[in-house]
Order: structure tokens, then C-alpha cells, then sequence
């Protein structure tokens, strides 16, 4: 009797997906491209916490979508060997599921951007130094997206399991960092940094140790995740 695959496993096989989407589909990179700029941009604006939300819902909804198109497709070509009338309508079908995807997300985009680009004022800097979650949590979004993005182009490893770079490492730096600059203003930041700095070498030890990565992988991906955040938080502060 075939076991179940164990959690860790089951995330595996989701992020293979994934990077094979991303790998094999042209459309899937152009839509994982327009979210990362989308992101950016959001940053230039007067974007609220609930308008962040919308946006991350929309591209979810597309990628979402552009998987499920070619999950459809892939299906329908190992069923059929011929042209079938129903086989064409369905992967029409999902074809139309992406375009409403698509078309929602540029909906909610200009609803979302109009208005902030036209005002877009030194208030922007202002607001971000006040309210350094939403940097964080793009930060932290752009992090995962080139971890994802290095490992399709390397093609190396599982996604959690292995690589170049090391997804882990990435995120724990990438959080060192982003703590580093929120408490900018404290009298504990040195205290702070230096524990979170330590706690991410503990993650990237912990993934050599395991034989999960080596150290140039866990190196790759801390310095990747640092570097990102670094540059989210240096270009908005």
C-alpha cells in the first residue's frame, strides 16, 4: 500500500508545479513578472493596507488561474490523441477563466493606482517610515518570488528540499534585515539586529547540518533575501 506523502513532501510537490508552470509556459512568466513590477509600484503610491490586500488577491487569482489552465491542458492532451470538438471547449474554458482573471486584475490595479500616482508627494516616504509592515510584507513577497525565480532558471534541487538558493536562509535573512530597519529608531535596535542576525544563521545552520543544503546554497539564499530587503527598505526610507 503506497503511503501518503509526508507535509514537508506535499509542499514539495506544490512548488514543483509551480516552478514547472513557470519553466515550461511562457504567459505564466510575463504574469509573474507584471506581479513583481506591480508590487514595486505599489510602493510608489499611497497605497492602504486593504488596497495591498486586493492586489495580492488579484495576482493570486491570476497565477491561480494560469496554473489551472495548463493543469487542464496537460490533462486534456494525455486523454486524447485526436482533435475533439469538447477537448478545444474545454481548454477554451479555462483559457476564458484566465482572461477574467486578468481583467479583474487590471480592474482592481487602476482603481488602486489612479488615484495614488496623480497624488504621489513626498508624503509617501512619510507614511512608509510610519507604517514599515507593508514594506515588510513585500519585501518579504519579492524575496520569495526570486527564490522561486533562481530555482526554475537553475533547476536544481526541490523547492524546499535542496537548490540553489536556499528558500530558508533567504526568508530568516531577509527578516534579519527588514527588523534591522524598522527598529532604525530604537535604542535596541543593535540588541534586536544582532538576535535576529543569529536566529537566521541558526535556519541557515540548521540547513547544512540536515544535508538539505550546502553552504554555498544557504550563503546564495541569505544573501539573496538580505540584498532584496536591503534594497526594498533602502530605496523607501
Amino acid at each position: 500500500m503506497r503511503r501518503s506523502p509526508n507535509l514537508l513532501a506535499s509542499f514539495n510537490f506544490a512548488f514543483e508545479g509551480v516552478i514547472h508552470v513557470l519553466r515550461t509556459q511562457r504567459n505564466m512568466r510575463i504574469h509573474f513578472l507584471v506581479a513583481v513590477a506591480v508590487l514595486l509600484v505599489a510602493l510608489l503610491v499611497d497605497i492602504e493596507k486593504l488596497e495591498l490586500i486586493a492586489l495580492l488577491l488579484s495576482i493570486s487569482f491570476v497565477l491561480i488561474a494560469e496554473m489551472i489552465n495548463t493543469a487542464v491542458e496537460a490533462a486534456i492532451d494525455v486523454a486524447t490523441t485526436a482533435f475533439d470538438p469538447m477537448a478545444k471547449l474545454a481548454k477554451d474554458i479555462a483559457a476564458g477563466a484566465v482572461l477574467i482573471a486578468t481583467v479583474n486584475a487590471v480592474a482592481v490595479g487602476y482603481l488602486v493606482f489612479s488615484g495614488g500616482v496623480s497624488t504621489r508627494s513626498s508624503r509617501l516616504l512619510d507614511r512608509l517610515r510610519d507604517a514599515p509592515a507593508e514594506v515588510t510584507i513585500v519585501a518579504l513577497v519579492l524575496t520569495v518570488f526570486a527564490v522561486i525565480a533562481v530555482k526554475a532558471y537553475t533547476g536544481r534541487g526541490a523547492p524546499l528540499s535542496g537548490g540553489l538558493p536556499s528558500g530558508h536562509a533567504a526568508v530568516a535573512f531577509a527578516a534579519w534585515m527588514a527588523a534591522t530597519f524598522i527598529l532604525s529608531d530604537s535604542q535596541h535596535r543593535f540588541v534586536i539586529s544582532s538576535l535576529t542576525f543569529i536566529l537566521a544563521l541558526l535556519v541557515a545552520q540548521t540547513r547544512v547540518e540536515a544535508g538539505v543544503h550546502s553552504t554555498v546554497e544557504v550563503a546564495v539564499g541569505g544573501a539573496l533575501g538580505a540584498l532584496v530587503t536591503l534594497a526594498v527598505f533602502q530605496f523607501f526610507s
